[in-house]
């Protein structure tokens, strides 16, 4: 083993790591997708075989039949490397970031190998022996290496098992409230909420037309059926038929600190899009019965723990404006005659997307915990939910004005982060103390991590909307697919509906 071997294998697990920490853990929570089932199979298995090299060549000289067996190791490795490759490009887009990652990988571990296998096969051909070697500072990192991947692969599998729980219902199911054969055009419908609606309206055999900026990232949701994207509202003929159009376009809120040029983008990005399909409904020949137009629960401001609804005032604050802002746009409707409904979101929960899908790796490794003293407020809704709730919208003509697009069980944060942890069967003995994150995030930390709203959806309730998942355990269940604690809950859930409404 040369110094030269010694670099490419420690820049090969230092790549490894960020590429497992940063990719398959945290952007893409693979962990946590349905689809990836063999992709993380196939990752548990390279993960032990990793395992059995770095123990061999860190405190080991296999010889003989231990040299034969370890070079037997790399051939199965580079077929699992490939069929990952193809998995990975058959079930998901890969970011750039990953692409680049895996291609320097690829070339680094073609260098181990082109100095590793003929050292290895000059040592199949002596005596049988499992001599132990030390290697200084190189022996050290193979040892945590390779107890790293032995967590990482085992994980992997342990994750792999866990998909079958893990699928999600039938979508069309989602939009049963919708007369048939429905033309609906949705803003934002490539967004975590956006996304699950058009799915969902697909599925149940209603024309969607999609504005978008990214033809390439609203491609996958064409292989749901037929669906029709835009890039400019300009280009929808005036005399096209449109029964009911979803508004959710909008620069995400939660994704990075609200920097000035964030702020702005924020406002600005939904402002455009609301005045934009405020033009397209001036002149249609034929107008939309509806308008269902994003806003949220930020609406309130910041009200402690005064119990809200839509009847009630808001206090000044940066989400406020931003709401107040939106809604004054999607006004402009009413004129034409539209029916405007403002869809006042509290946090969606899923594990695709929001907020609730950052905390799940953090919290399934033990390390989560409370936001500060954890007593603020946390108005919530399941994605499902949200989804059927923009349906039932759609479709009750006496339904206008605000409504809150949450569950009837606000929870404080300290209720949440410890159902979230039951859930996954975790202890959730970490908290996160207020002053670093408002260092580190200023307004966005006090906004949205460290104060909250507890808003009661009065006007979905009293429309007659039934939540299939009012209570947070029923939400979580679902969620992180543990099924007998599903079952339980759902029964539990339309109970505690129908003694609220």
């Amino acid at each position: 083993m040369t110094d030269v071997l010694w670099i490419a294998v420690f820049a090969q697990m230092m790549m490894g790591a960020f590429d497992t920490i940063y990719h398959h853990e945290g952007t893409e929570r693979l962990a946590w997708r349905a689809s990836q089932r063999v992709e993380l199979t196939l990752h548990g298995v390279r993960n032990l075989a990793y395992a059995v090299m770095f123990t061999a060549l860190g405190w080991f000289e296999p010889r003989g039949l231990g040299a034969i067996a370890l070079l037997a190791l790399l051939a199965v490795e580079l077929l699992v490397t490939f069929w990952d490759f193809v998995e990975e490009d058959r079930t998901r887009h890969l970011p750039a970031t990953e692409r680049v990652t895996h291609t320097l990988l690829t070339l680094n571990y073609g260098v181990i190998l082109a100095m590793l296998v003929p050292w290895l096969v000059v040592l199949a051909g002596r005596p049988t022996d499992l001599a132990p070697v030390n290697h200084g500072l190189m022996s050290a990192f193979c040892a945590i290496a390779a107890v790293g991947v032995i967590v990482s692969g085992l994980r992997d599998l342990a994750a792999a098992r866990r998909m079958a729980r893990l699928a999600e219902r039938d979508p069309a199911s989602l939009a049963l409230a919708l007369p048939a054969q429905q033309s609906i055009l949705v803003t934002g419908g490539t967004g975590f909420i956006g996304s699950r609606l058009v799915t969902a309206l697909i599925a149940a055999g209603h024309e969607v037309t999609i504005l978008t900026r990214d033809r390439a990232k609203a491609l996958p949701l064409a292989a749901a059926g037929p669906v029709r994207f835009v890039t400019s509202l300009d280009e929808i003929a005036s005399d096209a038929h449109i029964d009911a159009v979803v508004n959710l376009a909008g620069e995400p809120i939660s994704d990075t600190p609200w920097t000035k040029a964030k702020r702005i983008r924020i406002v600005r990005s939904r402002l455009e899009a609301t005045y934009a399909i405020a033009r397209l409904v001036a002149r249609l020949d034929r107008r939309p019965d509806v308008l269902v137009s994003g806003s949220a629960i930020g609406w309130y401001g910041l009200r402690g723990d005064q119990m809200l609804t839509e009847e009630d005032p808001g206090t000044p604050c940066f989400s406020r404006r931003i709401c107040v802002s939106w809604e004054r746009a999607a006004r402009r409707t009413e004129r034409h005659g539209v029916r405007t409904v403002y869809l006042r979101t509290g946090l969606v929960l899923d594990r695709s997307g929001g907020m609730l899908a950052r905390l799940l790796a953090p919290f399934e490794f033990g390390l989560g915990g409370r936001f500060g003293d954890g007593k603020h407020w946390m108005s919530w809704i399941h994605r499902d939910d949200i989804v059927r709730l923009i349906c039932h919208a759609i479709t009750q003509d006496d339904l206008s004005g605000p409504i809150n697009a949450v569950a009837p069980e606000p929870v404080t944060n300290q209720r949440f982060t410890g159902a979230l942890a039951a859930a996954l069967s975790r202890p959730a003995m970490i908290p996160v103390p207020a002053w670093p994150l408002r260092l580190a995030l200023g307004g966005f930390a006090e906004e949205l991590l460290l104060s909250g709203q507890r808003v009661i959806p009065d006007a979905a309730m009293r429309s007659g909307f039934i939540f299939d998942y009012p209570t947070l355990d029923a939400a979580l269940a679902q969620i992180v697919g543990k099924p007998k604690q599903q079952a339980a809950n759902r029964l539990a859930g339309v109970r505690y509906t129908a003694a609220l409404t």
